[in-house]
């Protein structure tokens, strides 16, 4: 997991190649273009999509993961408190879960987790061992934006 000001994101380049090209997209410029219908940057390698939504009670969020893609999430506006978990510690939810769509959703809140919460100008970079609970409420209800990136882990 990497959590960090957009304007540190040069600090984070070398892992690969797409998430170099994601980070150097962390720009008011380029976040503010990106719509609510992907963006593909290189094909199903590296897209980016907006994401409008209101921040949930804990009954109402679970933790995902995936095994193909890194996550970016930007947020743009409002705020939103994030967990991370590590997967292995969670139990995989069959029904919600999609592997064709690299998508794996877990049952329960694991007891061992970190808490964030993402602003306007920061980024999470999530890997394949950081499960991540989205949407979470910091100060009740809320309206979030941010650019969800998806980045092909070659």
């Amino acid at each position: 997991m990497i959590v960090a000001r957009n304007a540190d994101a040069a600090n984070y380049k070398g892992f690969s190649p797409l998430l170099d090209k994601a980070l150097d997209l962390l720009t008011p410029e380029f976040l503010a273009s990106v719509g609510t219908e992907t963006v593909h940057m290189d094909g199903e390698k590296l897209y980016a999509t907006r994401n409008i939504f209101d921040t949930a009670p804990d009954s109402e969020t679970f933790f995902e993961s995936h095994k193909r893609y890194l996550d970016i999430h930007a947020v743009t506006k409002g705020e939103e408190r994030m967990e991370i978990a590590d997967p292995k510690a969670l139990t995989v939810d069959e029904e919600k879960s999609r592997p064709e769509g690299d998508f794996y959703a877990f049952t329960e809140k694991s007891a061992e987790h970190q808490t964030l919460i993402l602003k306007p100008g920061t980024f999470l970079v999530a890997f394949p061992d950081d499960a991540h609970r989205c949407k979470g409420q910091v100060n009740g209800v809320s309206q979030v934006e941010k650019v969800v990136f998806k980045i092909l882990i070659e």
